[in-house]
């Protein structure tokens, strides 16, 4: 049966003409999020309508293997039984009802879970949205609790960013970002943050071999701290691993050391887990791996499996506390959003935590890691691949014109879109942060749908880097 027959849409005009008039409303009409829309339609972007465990379904019937995890965020395929069964259920009770003054058994019990989780004392929830509203949160209430805190009220408004640093696209998560191509023109609306290197050696600076690089790195934290600790109100990292800068896989310990270095300053820690977090490092929250326990941890993306937007900013004992007393002294958090706490994304957040246990998915991790370990020493040889870099499941494969002097490609070239458009033609979506070739498949893929991603991905790099 066609697509228009089985949505019920039009059943006297053709599957082809529906489609022609649905590819003319896409680009008449729709704006896409970081997608230069001048070329979008000459690139024949797949028109998604189903999707069944890893695979998705364009309007076509044409199957793709999704690389990229719906950009992040699909924990365990698509159509899962127990998650569609979890949703079905709420959504015989309510959808959704205000959080603000108000509450429900489901974000209740998603909170109760999340406490128990995450590590050492973040007891305490605040729901949102999306991991830029995650983050915009965590600022807040960073600034705040210094004005409130029982230690003695300061003004601290300065935030500690990483080189590289992507937090989301509202003004305040911009502007502890440093992307220069995603953030530049709003540099005169964004606050003043202090920006510390990168912890990565690949390219390092004329001057440094790797060791000293990092040491440099490392020093750096250091110097900044000592010198301007009293104006800062947090450090904002991407625990091991910078995603949008390009899958950049930080020094190991670095993390570790932050925290050390933060907590001998009194500078709050907020980890952005947002990218990083539900098992694609290789432990649920990636702050694991280093033993790490910071202040403030933001969540999203893979929270809800993938199925609904939910986001949620988790803080410790003694931030939670700054905000305790009667209405009258002012201490109220006064931040919030009309979807939070959404009973939807609650149950199938809290069916997709029972799933990871239930079906050892974060064992499954290790498994697919090996395997694309295995593989990626195949592409590294390639003479176009400058670098490969790995952290779980978050793999950046980085390609340039002249490898042996790391040079880059012309950026009008467009060498990683175009092996992304190669890769679909043989039924494969993957999404490059320009020439770097992100691979995240979900957490729970099989092993043997690795090597089909990986032979995709691996033969349209061949095809292109000629």
């Amino acid at each position: 049966m066609s697509i228009v027959d089985e949505n019920n849409l039009c059943s006297d005009v053709s599957v082809e003409s529906m489609l022609s008039v649905w590819q003319q409303q896409d680009v008449d009409h729709v704006w896409h999020p970081f997608t230069p829309m001048t070329v979008y339609a000459r690139e024949s972007p797949p028109m998604i309508v189903s999707g069944k465990g890893f695979y998705l379904e364009d309007a076509h019937g044409k199957q793709y293997l999704d690389g990229i995890s719906a950009l992040w965020c699909n924990v365990h395929g698509y159509q899962v039984p127990e998650l569609d069964a979890a949703i079905t259920e709420q959504l015989g009770k309510i959808a959704h009802t205000t959080f603000l003054g108000g509450t429900s058994p489901i974000a209740i019990e998603l909170a109760f879970e999340l406490a128990q989780r995450t590590p050492g004392d973040l007891n305490h929830v605040f729901y949102s949205d999306a991991g830029a509203t995650a983050v915009e949160a965590a600022l807040k209430i960073a600034v705040q609790y210094h004005a409130q805190k029982q230690s003695g009220a300061e003004k601290r408004t300065k935030f500690i960013r990483m080189d590289g640093a992507y937090h989301g696209d509202t003004i305040g998560s911009v502007s502890i970002g440093k992307i220069d191509a995603f953030h530049k023109p709003f540099e005169d609306l964004l606050f003043e943050t202090m920006t510390v290197p990168s912890p990565v050696a690949y390219r390092a600076p004329q001057g440094y071999d790797e060791q000293s690089w990092l040491q440099y790195c490392y020093d750096a934290v250091e110097q900044i701290l000592s010198q301007r600790a009293d104006e800062v109100a947090a450090f904002v990292i991407e625990p091991l691993v910078q995603g949008a800068a390009g899958i950049l896989v930080h020094s190991s310990g670095y993390l570790k050391f932050v925290r050390e270095i933060t907590q001998k300053y009194g500078i709050p820690l907020i980890a952005d887990e947002v990218a990083v977090g539900f098992g694609k490092t290789g432990t649920l929250f990636a702050c694991e791996q280093e033993e790490v326990v910071p202040d403030i941890m933001c969540l999203a993306k893979g929270i809800t499996g993938g199925y609904l937007p939910l986001a949620a900013t988790v803080v410790n004992e003694e931030i939670y506390s700054a905000f305790l007393g009667e209405p009258s002294q002012g201490r109220t958090f006064y931040h919030g959003h009309t979807y939070t706490g959404n009973a939807l994304a609650s149950a199938v957040s809290l069916a997709s935590l029972k799933l990871i246990d239930d079906n050892k998915v974060l064992e499954n991790v290790a498994v697919i890691s090996s395997r694309l370990q295995q593989r990626l020493e195949e592409v590294a040889k390639h003479p176009h691949v400058g670098d490969v870099r790995q952290q779980g499941v978050m793999i950046g494969i980085e390609l340039m014109a002249d490898k042996s002097n790391q040079t880059a490609y012309d950026s009008a070239l467009r060498m990683g879109n175009q092996i992304a458009v190669a890769a679909r033609k043989r039924g494969v979506i993957v999404r490059p942060l320009g020439d770097v070739i992100v691979l995240m498949p979900a957490i729970a893929m099989p092993v043997q749908q690795i090597d089909e991603l990986c032979d995709a991905v691996f033969e349209s790099i061949q095809e292109v880097c000629v």
